[in-house]
């Protein structure tokens, strides 16, 4: 049960509970989520189990796609529709066409500059945010670079517009929502979201709550779930010392693929199994993580 698997979360549970669910349909003793989704949001949430909680981090480093769906008109203090209304722009008085729209949207593509919302995990000297936007208070976030891929138009029908989001890890969904309604001068807030993608997981090989265990298209071992990251076949001494989580050099005819260098890479050992990650820096690699498969 050392397996990570590609949840499509239901509407309404938090992905704490997701994974306690998951947990006792398994009936496994550790488990872990790779990246949260508030409750209003469904799809893909990548559920960890038993060894794969190690490599949590690294699937939450992936690229996501998402589809969400904003209400202009109306900004609230959570960014999204759980939260309280706090300006409305009156519906009559904007008439967007489609143009106007993607104009706007596209400078939100690439590296951008992105304020979190209060109500986040975000933790400010041990206490998150959502705690403190719970009491009132309201403290200065630092903005974070995140990368917006693209952004797509889907539909339209006012004060409901729809779009498809491709980014980087760290970007707050709620947090663009709220800036292009801002850019387009009529407030906005998150109604609807589903993440769709995460690097290879998408929906279609995912599976509901009410689906496990019986659904396996949506279950991954950690092999194949990390099979975006290079990988290199170790041997004898460097072998050895991999396997008790000391470093090891290489030199430039290793099998590594330049473009792993600075990165994480899956260690095998000659049978081709995996038995750890490591991060290949200057020379040598580090052993990040130890897995007992």
């Amino acid at each position: 049960m050392n397996i990570i698997i590609n949840l499509n979360k239901d509407y309404g549970i938090t992905s704490h509970d997701a994974v306690t669910a998951v947990k006792k349909i398994f009936k496994v003793r550790k488990a872990g989520h790779a990246g949260t989704l508030d409750p209003i949001a469904t799809g893909i949430l990548l559920i960890c189990l038993n060894e794969a909680t190690k490599i949590s981090s690294l699937l939450s480093d992936i690229d996501k796609e998402y589809i969400m769906t904003a209400k202009l008109g109306e900004s609230t203090d959570t960014y999204d529709s759980e939260g309280r209304v706090i300006k409305k722009f009156q519906i009559s008085n904007f008439k967007f066409q489609i143009e106007e729209i993607k104009e706007i949207i596209q400078r939100f593509t690439g590296e951008i500059e992105q304020v979190p919302p209060m109500y986040s995990a975000i933790k400010v000297s041990g206490e998150p945010l959502y705690k403190l936007a719970r009491k009132g208070i309201e403290i200065e976030r630092k903005p974070r670079k995140v990368i917006i891929d693209s952004i797509e138009i889907l539909s339209f029908e006012s004060p409901l517009l729809t779009l498809r989001v491709s980014c980087s890890k760290g970007t707050y969904m709620r947090s663009l929502c709220n800036d292009i309604g801002n850019a387009l001068g009529v407030g906005a807030h998150m109604v609807e979201l589903v993440r769709t993608r995460i690097g290879q997981f998408s929906l279609e090989n995912s599976a509901k709550i009410s689906e496990l265990p019986h659904k396996t298209v949506s279950l991954y071992p950690i092999d194949s779930a990390l099979k975006h990251l290079s990988e290199i076949i170790l041997e004898g001494d460097s072998l050895k010392r991999a396997k008790n989580g000391n470093p090891i050099t290489y030199t430039p005819d290793s099998p590594i693929h330049p473009s792993t260098h600075s990165s994480f890479i899956r260690l095998k050992d000659t049978e081709g199994r995996l038995f750890g990650i490591g991060k290949v820096s200057k020379g040598s690699i580090k052993i990040e993580r130890l897995l007992k498969l």
